[in-house]
C-alpha cells in the first residue's frame, strides 16, 4: 500500500481523498494553487506545498509544479480526483516515468477512451449499440452533410476528443450545419488541443444514464448498478438519482452487462462509468466512458455501501477486486444534488464571494460532501460547486420529503446558489412523477444556446 499520496486537486474532491487516506493510514500532501491557500483541504491535509498560481494553467494543469511536488515531498502516488489532469493520458504517462503511481487507470485506456471516436468503435465492434452516425473524424463540411443527409436531421456535432459540453453544437438544418462545422472545430481545438469532430444523430431529449463499474490488474471487472443523470443544464449535470425509474430488471441488467463488457474490451482497471442514453422508445445506446471518479460517485455508494475512492486507491496498488458481483446489493433510493454558487434566474451566472453565513443540512438520511465554510471565500478561477447534498431513504417518495426539508435548511448567504432551483423541481409534478429527461430544465430556464 501507498505510504504517501500527492492530491493534484481542490475543493470537495480533495478533502474527500484526503479523507479516505487518513482512513487507511496514508499521509497526503496536497498540492494547491496561490487562490486555494486558506481553503479546508489545505488545512486539513497532512501537509501542503503551492504550485503556482490561480490560473489553473499555472498550477492544478502544470505537470511539471505536480510532479516536483510529488517528488521533493516523497510522494509515492498522485491521485488527480475529477477534472483538470484526471483524464490526460500524457499525466499518467509522466507519473509512470517517474516512478509515481497514478491513481486511476492506464494511460493506453485513459487515452483510448478518451477519443471519443475510437470509443464508439470499440463498443459497435463488440456489439454495443452506438448511436447512428459516423465512426471516423468529419474532415469537412462537404461529408458533414453527406452524413447528416443520410442519418437524418437533427444531427450533433461532437468534439473526437471533448466532454463537458464543448465541442458541441446541435444541427436541425443543412444551413445551421455549415454554420455550426467550423464553430464547432475550432472550440474543440482551443479546448481540447484536438479539431477534430464527429457527428450523430441527435436524441432529442433522451434519458441519460450511467454505470459505475470497477476492475483490476486481474482481469476481474464487476458494475455497481447505474446512476440517472437526466437532469443537465449546457450538458452539464445537476441532480442525479438511483436507481432509474425507467429501467426494469431486464433493461437494467442488459445496460449493466454492456458496460461489464466494453470494459472487458480495453482490459480496464480501477474504476469508470460508461454512459449511455435512452430514446423515447427505449432503446439504449452507449456514449462515452469517463477514466475517472465521477463527481456523482456518492450516491452509488450510498446504494452498495462501497467506498469508491478507497476502491480506487486499493485497486492503483494493485490489490485484487475483492467484491463479487453477487455480493453488490443495491438499497433504498438515492438523489443528490449539486449545490452551485451560480443563479440559475441569471442563466447561471457564477456567484463567487465570500460566504457569510453557512448552515448545512442534517438528520436522518443526509451526506453533505463539501469544502466549504462560513468566512471561506469562493474564488472565481473554478468550477463554482460548493458542494453536494445527498439523501437517502427507502422509497423515492420518502427521500424527496427529506430533501425538501434539507433544501429548507441549507443557507449560503448571501450568494446566489442552485437551491431555490432546486425546491421548483422538487415540487414539479412531472418530477415527482420521475417523467423527465435531458430537456426538463428548459421550462424553467429557455432552451440552450446552441441548440438550434
Amino acid at each position: 500500500m501507498f505510504k504517501k499520496i500527492l492530491i493534484a486537486n481542490r475543493g470537495e474532491i480533495a478533502l474527500r481523498i484526503i479523507r479516505a487516506c487518513k482512513e487507511l493510514g496514508i499521509r497526503t500532501t496536497l498540492a494547491y494553487s496561490e487562490a486555494d491557500r486558506d481553503s479546508l483541504p489545505v488545512q486539513i491535509a497532512d501537509e501542503a506545498i503551492c504550485i503556482g498560481e490561480a490560473n489553473p494553467q499555472n498550477s492544478y494543469l502544470n505537470i511539471s509544479s505536480i510532479i516536483s511536488a510529488a517528488e521533493i515531498t516523497d510522494a509515492d502516488a498522485i491521485h488527480p480526483g475529477y477534472g483538470f489532469l484526471a483524464e490526460n493520458p500524457h499525466f499518467a504517462e509522466v507519473c509512470e516515468s517517474c516512478g509515481i503511481k497514478f491513481i486511476g487507470p492506464s494511460a493506453e485506456n485513459i487515452r483510448t477512451m478518451g477519443n471519443k471516436i475510437e470509443a464508439r468503435k470499440i463498443m459497435k465492434k463488440k456489439g454495443i449499440p452506438v448511436i447512428p452516425g459516423s465512426l471516423e473524424p468529419v474532415n469537412n463540411k462537404e461529408e458533414a452533410l453527406n452524413i447528416a443527409n443520410r442519418i437524418g436531421y437533427p444531427v450533433i456535432i461532437k468534439a473526437a476528443a471533448g466532454g463537458g459540453g464543448r465541442g458541441m453544437r446541435i444541427c436541425h438544418s443543412d444551413i445551421r450545419l455549415i454554420s455550426a462545422f467550423i464553430t464547432a472545430q475550432s472550440e474543440a481545438e482551443t479546448a481540447f488541443g484536438n479539431s477534430s469532430v464527429y457527428i450523430e444523430k441527435y436524441l432529442e431529449n433522451p434519458r441519460h444514464i450511467e454505470i459505475q463499474i470497477a476492475g483490476d490488474n486481474f482481469g476481474n471487472i464487476i458494475y455497481l448498478f447505474e446512476r440517472e443523470c437526466s437532469i443537465q443544464r449546457r450538458h452539464q449535470k445537476l441532480i442525479e438519482e438511483t436507481p432509474s425509474l425507467v429501467l426494469n430488471a431486464k433493461l437494467r441488467r442488459m445496460l449493466c452487462d454492456y458496460a461489464v463488457k466494453g470494459a472487458k474490451a480495453i482490459n480496464y482497471s480501477n474504476v469508470g462509468t460508461m454512459e449511455f442514453l435512452m430514446d423515447k422508445e427505449g432503446k439504449l445506446y452507449f456514449i462515452e466512458m469517463n477514466t475517472r471518479i465521477q463527481v456523482e460517485h456518492t450516491i452509488t455508494e450510498e446504494l452498495t455501501g462501497i467506498d469508491l475512492i478507497k476502491l480506487q486507491i486499493k485497486l492503483a496498488a494493485g490489490d485484487r477486486l475483492d467484491i463479487k458481483q453477487e455480493d453488490v446489493k443495491p438499497r433504498g433510493h438515492i438523489i443528490e444534488f449539486r449545490i452551485n454558487a451560480e443563479d440559475p434566474e441569471n442563466n447561471f451566472l457564477p456567484s463567487p464571494g465570500t460566504i457569510d453565513f453557512l448552515h448545512l443540512p442534517a438528520g436522518f438520511g443526509v451526506r453533505i460532501d463539501t469544502h466549504a465554510y462560513q468566512g471561506y471565500k469562493i474564488p472565481p478561477y473554478y468550477d463554482s460547486m460548493i458542494g453536494k447534498m445527498i439523501v437517502k431513504d427507502k422509497t423515492r417518495k420518502s427521500a424527496i420529503e427529506i430533501a425538501k426539508r434539507c433544501l429548507d435548511e441549507f443557507m449560503v448567504e448571501p450568494l446566489k446558489t442552485t437551491i431555490p432551483l432546486y425546491k421548483k423541481i422538487l415540487t414539479d409534478e412531472n418530477f415527482v412523477k420521475g417523467n423527465y429527461n435531458t430537456g426538463f430544465l428548459t421550462r424553467y430556464t429557455g432552451p440552450e444556446v446552441g441548440n438550434e
